[in-house]
Formats: structure tokens, C-alpha cells, sequence
């Protein structure tokens, strides 16, 4: 690892020293058919770029080591080109420090997620990214589009913002989708779910469905039916394939409470909503009934959002919950 990088916010003036590290990386590659257009890039080019859209200039001790562009053609994401490392340089975290800048970027700037075309001749380039949680979404040879969805925290300050928030996650959430959810016995994760069903329009009431495991709500209003599933006395993924959910999973929605590490077996995608309540220290659930009264309704929670797998690449999580 390189120390002390300086991931600065380029301008048009540092167009001169991202075309020489754009042409010295580029130019280092094989032979690609058809040739990158990288090598065309000029000054001017680059600099209208980063006068439009921005991009990023790493150095260390003042001299050049990496840079990117950025796009923002699309409404929503944030694109990224000419993602560029000095040949002499890599596989020393350069790129890693300069994507962890450009994700702050994109959510400083209201981004729902980040896309990039790769070259699928480049197999090292196409398990940087997939390491880094980015999907493909899509061909053009001989590109491979990847994108990921940002994840997103907000504090909710009553069970009413609770139901709001997850009312907010109904009008993204179709028939195949997983949500893990997590967090202190108490937190909300019942509540949340109640607003979820609520806003989908299924069958109540929801409760804990603790002593039966799994319980299906039908839709009401001809939508996907609501599987509510409690994980909490389950030891291991094994008894999660014990319930048979993957006969469910396809045509409903599926909330699985306390399922982190076995639920996710379920589906190539999924969302993990984690639930804390906030100046409330861990519950020992030793001798603690799972029923979540000794958290008082009037603790703010924080709820956190990770999108996992390609289903949500592209999907509005962010500004849909965030508003």
C-alpha cells in the first residue's frame, strides 16, 4: 500500500497531468481490437470534461499516480471513465483509495449508484470491480457495463417514520425480493415490516410470526403476497432450507427478521436492513422476551440500507428513502 495519497478534486487545470497518466496507462495495455480511443484524448478534451462533470487526480509528494473521469450524463448515477493507474504503480491500492473518493462523490452529490463500461479482454480489470461489489448490468462488446447501488443510514424518530420509511421501499420492491433484516430485539424490525405490508396492500395483521417461523400475507390489491419470516430460533442456513421458501421466493416480497448469514442463500440479490436504536446499549436476549417491549417506542432508530446482488443496480434507493 502506498502512503500518504492525496485524492485531489480535479479541475480543468489538472487536464494536463490526467492526459499524461491516462496515455502512459492506456498505452501500457495489450493490444486491444478495437483500440481504446483513451490514447486520443487530449488536453482540451480532457479538460471540457472536468469542467462539466469533474474528475479525480491522485498524487503522492506532488507527482501524478492516478486519475479518473467522471460522467453524469445519466440522470441519478454517476459515471466513471478513463479510470487510469501509472503502469509502474498497481496493485498498490491507487485505484482502491480513488474509487472509495468517487463513491463519496456520487452520494455528496445525491447519486443513487455508479456505472463504468469495462473491456471484457481485460479479465484483472473485470475482478476489480466484481471484488468491489459491482454487477453486470449489461454487454456492448466489447464492453461489460457494471454498476452498484449506493447504501444508504437515516434516523427515524417514531414508529410512524418507521412506517413511512418502509411505505417509501413499497413502491421499489417487486415480486422475487429478499430483505434480511437485523438488528437489537426491539429495534423496529416488526414495525418496519408492518408499514411494508401496509403500504403493499396485503392481508394484516402482521405480528411476529416467532412461533410459526414463516407466515404469507396475500395481496389485497392483486400485487405479490408478503412472506414474513422469523429466523431468530433457527440455528443455521440448513433450517432456513427446511421451511422451503425457495417455492415462495420467486412470486412474493420476503422479509426475513434475524436472517443474517442464512438468509441470503435465497437469492443472487437482496436487501440487508439493519435496525438500531440509537443511546441504547445491546439487549441481552439472554432471559429477554422476543417480543420487543423493553425498547421504549420513543428511542430514535437508525436505519441502514445495503443493497446486495444486481436486482437493485439502477434502482433510485437512495433519493426514493432519502427524499
Amino acid at each position: 500500500m502506498i502512503r500518504a495519497l492525496d485524492v485531489i478534486d480535479a479541475g480543468p487545470e489538472h487536464a494536463g497531468a490526467i492526459v499524461d497518466i491516462i496515455h502512459r496507462s492506456f498505452g501500457a495495455r495489450p493490444t486491444l481490437d478495437p483500440p481504446s480511443t483513451a490514447l486520443d484524448d487530449t488536453v482540451e478534451s480532457v479538460a471540457a470534461v472536468l469542467a462539466s462533470s469533474g474528475g479525480l487526480l491522485v498524487e503522492r509528494r506532488g507527482l501524478p499516480m492516478g486519475a479518473m473521469l467522471f460522467d453524469e450524463s445519466r440522470p441519478g448515477q454517476l459515471g466513471l471513465r478513463r479510470v487510469c493507474v501509472d503502469p509502474d504503480i498497481q496493485t498498490r491500492g491507487v485505484a482502491s483509495a480513488m474509487l472509495g473518493v468517487a463513491e463519496d462523490t456520487a452520494e455528496e452529490r445525491g447519486k443513487d449508484g455508479i456505472w463504468l463500461d469495462v473491456r471484457e479482454e481485460l479479465p484483472e480489470t473485470v475482478q476489480f470491480w466484481a471484488r468491489r461489489r459491482y454487477h453486470p448490468v449489461g454487454r456492448d462488446e466489447p464492453f461489460i457495463e457494471f454498476g452498484k447501488t449506493l447504501w444508504l443510514a437515516r434516523e427515524v424518530p417514531t414508529p410512524e417514520a418507521m412506517h413511512g420509511l418502509a411505505a417509501r421501499l413499497a413502491t421499489l420492491v417487486r415480486a422475487g425480493d429478499l430483505l434480511v433484516l437485523s438488528g437489537d430485539l426491539g429495534a423496529g424490525k416488526t414495525t418496519f415490516t408492518q408499514g411494508l405490508g401496509d403500504a403493499l396492500g396485503v392481508r394484516g395483521p402482521i405480528t411476529s410470526p416467532t412461533f410459526v417461523i414463516a407466515r404469507t400475507h396475500p395481496s389485497l390489491v392483486g400485487g405479490p403476497p408478503l412472506v414474513h419470516v422469523d429466523a431468530y430460533r433457527l440455528g443455521d442456513a440448513v433450517e432456513i432450507d427446511d421451511i422451503d421458501l425457495d417455492a415462495t421466493t420467486d412470486e412474493a416480497v420476503t422479509v426475513v427478521e434475524w436472517g443474517d448469514g442464512m438468509a441470503e442463500q435465497l437469492s443472487d440479490s437482496w436487501l440487508h436492513i439493519r435496525i438500531e436504536v440509537r443511546g441504547v446499549r445491546p439487549i441481552d436476549p439472554v432471559g429477554t422476551p422476543h417480543d420487543g417491549a423493553d425498547v421504549a417506542d420513543s428511542e430514535p432508530r437508525v436505519v441502514t440500507v445495503k443493497p446486495n446482488g444486481p436486482r437493485w443496480v439502477g434502482v433510485p434507493l437512495r433519493s426514493t428513502l432519502l427524499g
